[in-house]
């Protein structure tokens, strides 16, 4: 290790910074960020700096450099274009055993600024020790998508209540399981939400042990491609303690859950449901109450087709705790990756999501309206009915030739795209994987001119032997 990582506290510290240009000017935001008494040594200030002067943020020496001007700082920072200069700086700060920073000169620096996370008070810093500072910066940004904004809240409450917790529990193992479910709890999810009174509220019931429920999250794990997986949703799975999840969860997406938690697959498919709906709720509710988070994660969006209302109202009845992050549904991922535009100023100027595995008490759909042209038809779950999807637009009126595309496996490596007209239909599923996707009008014929997604996935344009021959 090259460099010691450390957290310098530089409130009313006086810091000494060479040059007044726009390298100067991300230093010294950094440095009044920390509070630090700074006083800039510069002939001109660029127009950011004159700002930060006119009110009173900054000391102004209007001056060329000279070595007693670092009498007294606690740190110097050289940012010129004069490299002669920054190594007079350099050697008069080394002189005076105060630490110094060269701005991108690694060999004249006795201390580096390292690329940081602000989530005050948490504050993370990520330093290459100089060496490929953009590579930093790449795995700062990475970091700082799946930490969440409210982690700095909930470090301030933690801390009004720490000297409280450590009355309340002696014991140090009992005040580290407290915190640890605490940041991975129903405490941390208030936060997040900006429930702040709540969760105060929340570190109460849990400090006197009347508090041992835990909570459902509902999450959307969107159409297959993990990168669709929302920054919420992922910070969620890998707090969680039982997930419970689909057959339609990739398993690209299922790596992403935290190691230690318990993952029960609840998945159904097309006639052969091994897990209930009934007894899917039974397990949101045995875990819940439990005091565990419990994460009910569904292909695609839970509130579209994914029957996420229902379980949300088994939570209600039984008093659990509840929140719900959105999906990207099936219908969006996989006709984006397929090219297939779901609305058209030219083509279609409205979208329809249907099922076609519906309730046999259900009411039956209104096929007039859906045979209409110049809309969009978006079936899931409809290639075992594809013949009666067929028949019924066909009678009531939808263009026999109109486009058709089946989507099958959308957004993963292995989507298949299968193309054709609606009188086709029936055939047109036999050749798509599942889980399928049907995209029904005339924006399904954009897709041999708009697919774009990936050299391994695979696209046929399928004709019926009858149609080859005419």
């Amino acid at each position: 290790m090259d460099y010691l990582p450390l957290f310098v506290n530089l409130r009313d510290r006086k810091v000494v910074l060479i040059g007044g240009g726009h390298v100067a000017e991300r230093k010294a935001e950094l440095l009044l960020k920390a509070h630090a008494s700074l006083v800039v040594v510069s002939i001109e200030l660029c127009e950011s700096l004159q700002t930060a002067y006119q009110q009173q943020q900054l000391e102004w020496l209007q001056a060329s450099y000279q070595p007693e001007h670092l009498d007294e700082a606690y740190l110097v920072i050289a940012a010129t274009d004069d490299q002669a200069l920054n190594e007079k700086v350099f050697h008069d700060a080394q002189q005076r055993r105060i630490f110094v920073n060269v701005v991108d000169d690694q060999p004249l620096c006795s201390f580096i600024v390292p690329s940081i996370i602000d989530r005050s008070p948490v504050v993370i810093a990520i330093s290459s020790g100089g060496t490929a500072p953009v590579l930093a910066k790449l795995i700062r940004e990475k970091l700082e998508a799946m930490l969440p904004p409210s982690l700095g809240k909930m470090a301030e409450i933690a801390g009004r209540w720490r000297q409280r917790v450590k009355q309340s529990l002696t014991g140090l193992r009992e005040r580290k399981r407290f915190w640890e479910h605490s940041f991975s709890g129903r405490f941390a999810s208030l936060v997040e939400s900006g429930q702040l009174s709540e969760a105060e509220l929340q570190l109460e019931k849990q400090l006197s042990e009347a508090d041992s429920q835990g909570e459902l999250v509902l999450v959307g794990a969107g159409p297959g491609d993990a990168g669709l997986l929302t920054l919420k949703g992922l910070r969620v799975l890998q707090s969680a303690d039982v997930v419970l999840y689909d057959h339609l969860v990739s398993a690209d997406i299922l790596d992403l859950v935290r190691r230690d938690a318990d993952k029960i697959c609840v998945g159904k498919r097309a006639g052969n449901h091994s897990v209930s709906q009934e007894e899917t709720n039974q397990l949101i509710v045995k875990y819940a109450q439990q005091g565990k988070k419990v994460v009910r994660l569904k292909g695609g969006d839970p509130f579209i087709f994914g029957r996420g209302g229902e379980e949300l109202q088994v939570a209600a009845q039984a008093g659990i705790p509840f929140q719900v992050v959105p999906g990207i549904t099936a219908a969006i991922g996989a006709a984006a990756y397929a090219g297939i535009p779901l609305t058209h100023r030219e083509h279609a100027q409205s979208i329809t999501f249907i099922t076609g595995h519906c309730r046999s008490e259900g009411a039956e759909l209104d096929w007039q309206a859906l045979a209409r042209s110049n809309q969009t038809l978006a079936i899931y779950m409809g290639t075992v009915t594809a013949a009666n999807i067929r028949q019924q637009l066909i009678q009531y009126g939808r263009h026999r030739e109109t486009p058709v595309a089946v989507i099958g496996c959308g957004t993963r490596q292995e989507q298949k795209v299968v193309t054709g007209q609606l009188h086709e239909l029936e055939s047109l599923t036999l050749q798509a994987p599942a889980p399928a996707l049907i995209v029904i009008g005339e924006v399904a014929a954009l897709h041999q001119q708009l697919a774009w997604f990936g050299p391994q996935s695979e696209t046929i344009q399928w004709r019926s032997a009858v149609l080859e021959l005419a």
